[in-house]
């Protein structure tokens, strides 16, 4: 039998041992927080890119992101506009639990008073937390001034812009204010908003290349005004763009290549973020996420054509049909995302904020509203997701997925009823021959609205 000592130094060796296993990731290399990079298109199509089929657009970097990688195809944003998802994406949590104002983009006209409330707790504020340095390059939309703007939800550093869309050369937004920010004060920059974005990034890069950072990249671009690098700057100080707000456009039937544009130069900025990566020796600690904030627009109020691309999809930005949410979705990080994967598996924008979370060893309250969840099982080792249902709206139109099942509601018109499995282009109704599975799920959507209801009423009673 073992003496005292022996017993000791066994016990010793057993508590090292599991120390060790838990602080150790594969290749007996330490578990440091790895940096995040989260990078967001804004209005990019689901048939956008090269890897996901387009045969027009040039995406070599997005395309090498995803060979090196893992890319979703049923992957959906939070809603089909930009303020919805931006807000889901943030506080990881449906963007309905923060009122009706959330489901639609916020107004700069209307709504130039109110933003997000800062009661609720950012990803870069949970981030920031767990010991990150912070920063968000780009497109905010959650709130226009102060004191709604992102360097007080989080972050330790800001440039870009607060409104919905701006001219991507001369940085004014649709009503003909100086739109570009550095922290909290105006402070306008000379051009392209690719460009500048991307600049500012890798600076970002290079200044906390030795601490765990969490990145935000919001580009503005494809958004209209729709302009490439070399097009022309569109809109100056002091003008009202409401009713002028897409950019000089010749053919109005074929707006393609100046989207073409744009995507090409966001293709170029990823690849100066990863050569970045790679130049500092960051890119074997490094998660980059890229995707978009909901699908494109094929034409605006048939006015405008030929824009953007969802592939096989029915619908575009603006509406619950695939077209209208289901987005690119890339994830990449060199020695533990196995290159080449492609997953299935549906997931949504809000399911982030808990995965950063479990990367960063985050501590969450046990009082916060969170609706997504971490992912990072389905990153690493390619495990399947429990089942749960998700659910869309914004306004009048309503849409509910369970598994193949997708429920779409329109206004008033009847209830619309899709497996997706056999139909993704969303052309055969089922909701005659498939009544109870049409009712169930509006019977869970309607538990949905109640719940998140609550939750908006609490939020509405904060004065913005």
């Amino acid at each position: 039998m073992m003496n005292k000592l022996e017993r000791q130094s066994t016990l010793f060796l057993f508590c090292m041992m599991v120390v060790l296993l838990v602080n150790c990731k594969p290749g007996n290399e330490p578990l440091n927080k790895p940096n995040i990079i989260l990078i967001l298109i804004d209005d990019l199509g689901y048939g956008d890119l090269g890897c996901y089929g387009n045969i027009t657009i040039r995406t070599p970097n997005i395309d090498l992101l995803a060979d090196e990688g893992m890319r979703f195809t049923d992957f959906h944003s939070n809603g089909p506009m930009c303020t919805p998802t931006r807000s889901a994406l943030l506080t990881g949590m449906y963007q309905n639990r923060l009122g009706n104002k959330f489901e639609g983009p916020l107004s700069g006209k209307t709504q130039y008073d109110e933003g997000m409330p800062l009661e609720v707790v950012t990803m870069a504020e949970m981030l920031k937390s767990a010991g990150y340095a912070t920063g968000m390059f780009g497109k905010w939309h959650l709130g226009y001034k102060e004191p709604f703007l992102p360097f007080n939800q989080g972050f330790d550093e800001f440039r870009g812009l607060a409104a919905g869309d701006g001219d991507h050369h001369s940085h004014i937004d649709r009503w003909g204010r100086e739109d570009w920010w550095h922290n909290n004060t105006p402070a306008m920059e000379n051009g392209y908003s690719v460009d500048l974005i991307t600049d500012h990034s890798k600076s970002f890069i290079e200044n906390h290349k030795n601490e765990p950072f969490f990145l935000y990249m919001a580009h503005l671009a494809i958004h209209f005004p729709w302009q490439g690098p070399e097009d022309p700057a569109h809109r100056e100080k002091g003008i009202s763009y409401e009713n002028d707000k897409w950019g000089i456009i010749p053919d109005r039937d074929n707006v393609h290549p100046h989207v073409k544009a744009m995507v090409e130069a966001v293709d170029k900025s990823v690849g100066e973020i990863v050569n970045t990566l790679k130049k500092l020796k960051l890119d074997d600690n490094t998660l980059v996420i890229f995707t978009s904030d909901n699908g494109g627009y094929i034409h605006y109020n048939h006015q405008f054509k030929n824009i953007s691309s969802n592939g096989p999809l029915r619908g575009q930005k603006a509406e619950v049909y695939e077209g209208g949410h289901r987005v690119p979705f890339i994830a990449w990080w060199p020695g533990k995302i196995r290159p080449g994967m492609k997953n299935s598996e549906t997931t949504m924008t809000m399911d982030l904020y808990q995965t950063f979370a479990e990367l960063a060893g985050a501590q969450l309250s046990n009082h916060q509203i969170l609706d997504g969840m971490d992912i990072s099982s389905l990153l690493f080792d390619n495990e399947k997701l429990p089942d749960r249902t998700l659910y869309w709206k914004m306004d009048d139109e309503i849409a509910v997925r369970q598994g193949p099942w997708k429920l779409v509601k329109i206004g008033d018109q009847p209830n619309e009823l899709y497996n997706l499995d056999q139909d993704l282009g969303e052309s055969k109704g089922l909701a005659k021959e498939q009544v109870e599975i049409t009712k169930d799920l509006w019977n869970e959507y309607l538990k949905w609205k109640e719940e998140v209801q609550e939750s908006a009423a609490k939020f509405e009673e904060i004065s913005y």
